[in-house]
């Protein structure tokens, strides 16, 4: 895979607490001082939090910006129809013009969009195979051409789906997609990590009483040299044009710059390429909190 320049790493951040016309107005505002990336999320119906559909938000954010990449963190494929998501996945991409990106994952367990539908199919096996049928169903709607698809809880007849998305160095007409990668130094969850190499990126997040802990370099590290190896195992090449991203989330320090920029040149050192600025505690990520870190610029602007 190869470690990236340190001063390539890219930075992003999610538009975690904001309305959809404010989560339009952050891309702006991020596109304006230097971010490179905005992300929204995607729920249907978690506890009492306001919802907005991502596609929507996503769509109003290419129309108004020219050069951030857009995204959410992350989509839920398992309840969505792989068939309609051909069409937003496509309509955003070709509004942006070639912009977004697609970090995906099996969806939040406490989102009744799952929990509150009868025959939704619920269990993590369940929700993983049905993101696996997504993704292929994804893979082969995007060239264009004719197709039938049978995968292990999905099946259809012919159909076909035009236009395709933007062709892109390396990887053709198709969105990049970063899959949620658990990593386990101890125990790599195979499958999960399997899923993210043969896309184009992986969202990192640490495995079991972990998962809310702070990432750090030697993370980073030994999942990128995990995952050279396991690249190598599997006889997988990826075009020099078309990098595989390693995408880190957490919260930098806003009262010390330094330290901000010191973990990210060393997560960078260790491989990350995107760090995504990733606030999600409602009551100090308020929407003028966001706004107000988004007008500071990027760490290391």
């Amino acid at each position: 895979m190869g470690r990236p320049n340190v001063g390539a790493m890219r930075i992003g951040i999610v538009a975690s607490s904001t309305t959809a016309a404010e989560s339009v107005d952050l891309a702006v505002e991020a596109e304006q001082h230097g971010w490179d990336g905005v992300f929204t999320w995607d729920g249907l119906s978690i506890g009492s939090q306001e919802m907005a559909d991502p596609w929507a938000v996503l769509a109003a954010s290419a129309a108004r910006t020219s050069r951030i990449t857009l995204g959410a963190m992350v989509f839920a494929f398992p309840r969505r129809r792989p068939w309609e998501l051909v069409g937003q996945t496509v309509t955003v991409d070709r509004l942006s013009g070639g912009r977004l990106v697609l970090p995906v994952g099996v969806g939040a367990l406490d989102d009744a969009g799952f929990t509150a539908v009868p025959g939704q199919l619920t269990g993590l096996r369940e929700r993983a195979e049905l993101l696996d049928d997504a993704l292929a169903f994804l893979e082969r709607a995007w060239t264009g051409e004719p197709f039938e698809f049978t995968g292990t809880h999905t099946s259809t007849g012919a159909m076909q789906f035009l236009p395709r998305p933007v062709t892109r160095p390396g990887i053709g007409p198709r969105v990049p997609v970063w899959p949620v990668g658990v990593w386990d130094a101890e125990r790599p969850p195979t499958r999960s990590l399997d899923r993210a190499l043969r896309a184009d990126g992986i969202v990192l997040q640490l495995r079991g009483e972990r998962a809310f802990e702070e990432t750090r370099p030697d993370d980073v590290a030994a999942l990128v040299a995990w995952l050279d190896a396991r690249r190598a195992e599997l006889g997988l090449e990826r075009p020099a044009e078309a990098p595989f991203d390693v995408v880190v989330q957490g919260v930098l320090p806003d009262d010390d710059p330094a330290a901000a920029q010191d973990r990210l040149d060393a997560l960078a050192e260790a491989g990350a390429t995107w760090w995504v600025e990733a606030r999600w505690d409602p009551k100090s990520a308020t929407p003028a909190s966001l706004f107000e870190r988004v007008r500071q610029g990027p760490p290391g602007a």
